[in-house]
């Protein structure tokens, strides 16, 4: 690939880019979003995180593991009590974060 084919992707990707993420921002007012469309689009970025997330803390190794060995489900479960608890942000990823790190390499003696 020549240095001018690669200039060219990088352009053409950025320009597809802008496209696509300022749509809705150039349309402006003259774009109605109807209530229910609005109302469904507010659970996108919890969709979205949840997607990321559930399949890092239920697989290992491409298998489901739903069993007590599964140090990353725990902690997960842990962070959620965390946060049903305290509601703190910080305190979930800590708190998650300590529960894992206890599971996987054990309390030192």
């Amino acid at each position: 690939m020549s240095e001018l084919e690669l200039w060219l992707c990088f352009v053409l990707i950025t320009l597809a880019t802008i496209a696509t993420r300022s749509g809705l921002l150039l349309a402006g007012r003259r774009l109605v979003i109807p209530p229910r469309v609005e109302s469904a689009l507010r659970y996108a970025p919890a969709c979205a995180l949840a997607a990321i997330i559930a399949p890092d803390l239920l697989l290992a190794d491409g298998q489901l593991q739903l069993g007590l060995g599964n140090a990353r489900l725990l902690a997960g479960a842990a962070g959620i009590a965390i946060f049903l608890l305290s509601r703190s942000t910080i305190g979930t990823i800590f708190g998650g974060m300590a529960a894992f790190w206890l599971l996987k390499f054990g309390l030192p003696c």
